[in-house]
């Protein structure tokens, strides 16, 4: 049977996950650069002019049409109370265990997710 290339791949590194994402501005920014690739665009008029609010930093809104719009729109992550950091945290140890990790695991190891948050 021939070997799994994905199963076996390399994964990351604790520090080296924390380097990447280990605050919150780090973590939006990778949302961001997901949903908007070559920058902002604004979903309703397709503009790709536009600023970051500063009352709200997770928002953009539209130079044209003053559209306001949020990467986590539409996602697992939208009107998310938890900070990004926990998200990306639960996510990188349930993609790097082999077994999965259950969220009362998470919570009971310390690693910034209280199962009672997700209701």
């Amino acid at each position: 049977m021939a070997r799994n290339a994905i199963q076996f791949q390399k994964g990351l590194s604790e520090p080296a996950f924390l380097e990447a994402y280990g605050t919150e501005s780090q973590c939006l920014a990778a949302l961001e650069a997901l949903r908007w690739p070559n920058g902002f665009v604004s979903p309703m008029c397709g503009h790709a002019k536009g600023h970051r609010l500063r009352s709200r930093p997770r928002f953009h809104e539209c130079s044209s049409c003053h559209h306001q719009a949020s990467a986590t729109a539409g996602t697992i992550l939208h009107r998310t109370r938890l900070p990004f950091t926990q998200w990306f945290r639960g996510m990188y140890h349930l993609t790097q265990s082999k077994n999965g990790v259950s969220v009362s695991r998470c919570a009971a190891n310390g690693k910034g997710i209280d199962p009672h948050d997700l209701t």
